[in-house]
């Protein structure tokens, strides 16, 4: 095929999932608005475009649909995992076939590949291309070590008759010379369906990474810097871009995520520095009603004011009266803007469930932390916030309950302990806007990455 312009032409495939995409996309926007000689071609699957790309995208941003693996009249079982399994086993065929097909319309070869590492066949196509492949790794640093270092840590645990033993602490692992919980591993690694499609994702995204010449990372300089070493110094090179709320703090293409018209700032304004919990957790995680309710009295029974995005399906779950007593201190929305309610004066603690996004506006707002991890790699997540970088403190037996919730609170806002997880917080947030100043190494690696996507050429 040949060129109709001398322009690099850029596919960018997305992981269909959770906030994988949206992370994405923020990356591309910032190379797209920063290289408009270059063509992106962002896929990913028609349901994830929609909701991405719903104002109008940069001229040289084009979204392309890949497939969903869905086969036509396909009835769903309910089956966790399941809609990941068959967009996987569409994975390298769909992929070559969505990139096939902008070429013909673009008309342009396409030059590099860059991917959500969690398409690990993205190795083997971009060299069977013939282009360069950058895998842009969004999550912890810690989980991208540890899943390079899965098998170690298989051949030196093991995998079997592990039940009982998610308390224990080992050491070996790099990236963790403190030790780490073995139950705090991400599923997949140890604990889990080992043979299911996504854990076998993952083993064999890992063992792909080293064919990349560097992983662009959601991350900055001085945060994990054990992980860090053992990356670079095993099998790649970081490029850290992070963090993606200062770096690429909004989309070009979507709905703003500074609109405020449920008004959560003006009602921070009336509250007092440091004394107001934010609470969220994410799009796609959800609390059972138990908990909600036991968070719920933990607020009320602390008299504390706080602001919580929950879904209006969510609130339903609170008894009227609770809910009414709760309208006294607090303001409940189904709506919030994250990074600017972080950076008001009046928050004082973020209960979340330890996403790495979260974790990172959180700081870079001098936020600490309460976490109840949900799902993936949010156990491991809530090691490092807790263990590594002690911002953060976990609710008592990983769930809520009333008295736990309380002691959390108490422990961060009114004892010794959250001063220190507060200036901790404070310490990182100067790291990261410093990271991504003007002549940060953050701000470096952006300029590195770009100018690497504009001299790549076809083989």
């Amino acid at each position: 095929m040949a060129d109709s312009s001398p322009h690099q032409h850029v596919a960018v495939l997305a992981f269909p999932f959770a906030s994988h995409p949206g992370s994405l996309l923020r990356i591309v926007c910032r190379l797209a608005a920063s290289a408009p000689d270059v063509t992106f071609s962002f896929y990913t699957t028609a349901e994830s475009n929609k909701s991405l790309f719903s104002a109008p995208a940069l001229p040289n941003l084009k979204a392309f649909h890949l497939s969903d693996g869905v086969p036509e009249g396909y009835v769903f079982s309910g089956k966790p995992q399941e809609a990941i399994s068959l967009f996987l086993e569409a994975g390298y065929q769909s992929c070559k076939k969505a990139v096939q097909a902008a070429e013909a319309e673009i008309g342009r070869r396409i030059s590099c590949l860059m991917t959500d590492p969690f398409l690990w066949f993205c190795g083997d196509l971009a060299e069977d291309m013939g282009v360069a492949w950058i895998p842009v790794w969004t999550p912890a640093l810690s989980s991208l070590s540890v899943h390079f270092n899965t098998d170690l840590i298989r051949d030196t645990v093991g995998i079997n008759a592990l039940a009982g033993r998610e308390d224990e602490i080992v050491k070996f692992i790099p990236g963790f010379s403190g030790g780490i919980r073995l139950g705090d591993l991400p599923g997949g690694v140890l604990f889990g369906n080992l043979d299911s499609t996504f854990a076998v994702m993952l083993h064999k995204m890992g063992k792909a990474l080293p064919k990349a010449k560097f992983v662009a990372v959601n991350s900055f300089e001085g945060l994990e810097s054990e992980a860090s070493e053992d990356i670079n110094s095993n099998f790649t090179k970081l490029l850290y871009i992070g963090p993606l709320n200062l770096t690429c703090p909004a989309p070009a293409t979507g709905p703003s995520s500074f609109s405020d018209e449920y008004g959560c700032l003006k009602w921070l304004d009336s509250q007092k520095p440091a004394s107001v919990a934010y609470i969220a957790f994410g799009t796609a995680g959800t609390l059972a009603p138990d908990e909600l309710v036991a968070l719920a009295n933990a607020l009320e029974a602390r008299a504390m004011p706080f602001l919580w995005s929950i879904k209006d399906s969510l609130k339903k779950h609170l008894p009227e009266k609770l809910s009414e007593k709760m309208n006294r201190t607090g303001k409940m929305v189904p709506w919030t803007p994250q990074a600017q309610v972080l950076a008001h004066v009046s928050v004082g603690v973020f209960i979340t469930h330890f996403g790495w996004n979260s974790i990172l506006e959180s700081i870079t707002a001098g936020v600490p932390l309460i976490g109840r991890p949900i799902f993936a790699e949010q156990q491991l997540n809530g090691w490092v916030a807790e263990h590594v970088l002690r911002v953060a403190v976990k609710v008592e037996g990983g769930v809520f309950t009333k008295d736990g919730t309380i002691r959390a609170l108490d422990l961060v806002l009114l004892e010794g302990e959250g001063k220190k997880l507060k200036e901790n917080a404070e310490w990182f947030k100067e790291l990261a806007h410093k990271a991504a100043g003007k002549n940060g190494t953050s701000t470096q690696s952006f300029d590195t990455l770009l100018k690497f996507v504009r001299e790549q050429k076809v083989l």
